[in-house]
């Protein structure tokens, strides 16, 4: 994702530390807690979360966050010791967070949440059309009622490390980006990789087949073999379905092709996450060696 221009952090100082402007630092849009410190019991404003806000937390996603000048942080709260561990990002972000104590990010986000000491609350990031992610050659891909937010996040994990265009989910039958789960499973990837949200997935499809693309379907099942090194055209479409279901019918009626990754052990099915990291792998050895 392009930078804005005119974004200069290394002339900000030690004791500038968060005094960005009101876009970046939440201090100007009325959400931002306005409670001071009253004694050892006083507690952070972890006010309702917001129609328009989702939840960010973990080290590598609030990082990540902070480096992305498309993301409107509304309020940061985070422990000393993540403060001292993003304090440059903290300070490049022009951003400055209520130091709160280490039990508290879980009275907020409950006690299995790995936040590491950090949480954002932030508006979603703006959403791209499908005809602007098909604009391009490239990989897209497509979930097919996948709702698991550990899954999806692992996904959009890999999708950044090979470089996928954006990720295509139908609006509903997926997980919801509010309560941060799915956002710390992909630590960071959420803010390199479009998310699409399309109504119907066969219709969408369609579309893309309309801008060039190959629609290759993934399933166990499958006719075809994705190995490494064949053939990958420019513009591909990878298609995953749910565990379990699989690929519903009108979406394999609707691929090219629908092709399996063979294994050579008892077990021929895997994790939607590790298959979807298996397959983006040989996609992206066939258009490297193209």
């Amino acid at each position: 994702m392009a930078r804005h221009e005119g974004r200069n952090s290394g002339r900000r100082d030690r004791a500038s530390l968060g005094k960005g402007d009101d876009r970046r630092s939440g201090k100007g849009d009325g959400k931002a807690c306005d409670r001071k410190r009253q004694g050892a019991d006083a507690r952070p404003c972890f006010s309702p979360l917001a129609e328009n806000e989702e939840i960010l937390y973990g080290i590598h996603t609030v990082r990540e966050a902070l480096h992305n000048p498309g993301r409107k942080i509304l309020r940061a709260f985070a422990t000393l010791n993540a403060v001292k561990k993003l304090q440059q990002d903290f300070r490049t972000a022009g951003i400055t967070p209520e130091v709160v104590r280490p039990q508290e990010p879980s009275q907020r986000l409950g006690a299995e949440a790995v936040h590491q000491g950090v949480l954002l609350f932030a508006e979603p990031l703006p959403a791209p059309t499908l005809a602007d992610v098909a604009a391009r050659e490239g990989v897209l891909l497509l979930l097919d009622q996948v709702t698991d937010p550990h899954n999806v996040g692992a996904i959009l994990r890999s999708c950044a490390a090979f470089g996928v265009r954006a990720l295509i989910t139908t609006a509903r039958h997926a997980p919801s980006l509010a309560s941060g789960v799915l956002a710390k499973a992909a630590s960071g990837a959420l803010e390199h990789v479009a998310l699409v949200r399309v109504v119907n997935l066969a219709r969408a499809m369609d579309e893309l087949r309309g801008h060039g693309f190959t629609l290759w379907g993934l399933d166990s099942d499958g006719e075809g073999e994705l190995r490494c090194g064949m053939d990958v055209p420019g513009k591909v479409a990878l298609v995953l379905g749910a565990e379990g279901k699989g690929l519903r019918r009108k979406t394999r009626e609707t691929c090219d092709a629908v092709l399996r990754l063979d294994m050579p052990g008892a077990i021929r099915s895997l994790n939607v996450s590790n298959a979807c990291a298996i397959a983006l792998f040989a996609l992206h050895s066939g258009q490297a060696g193209n």
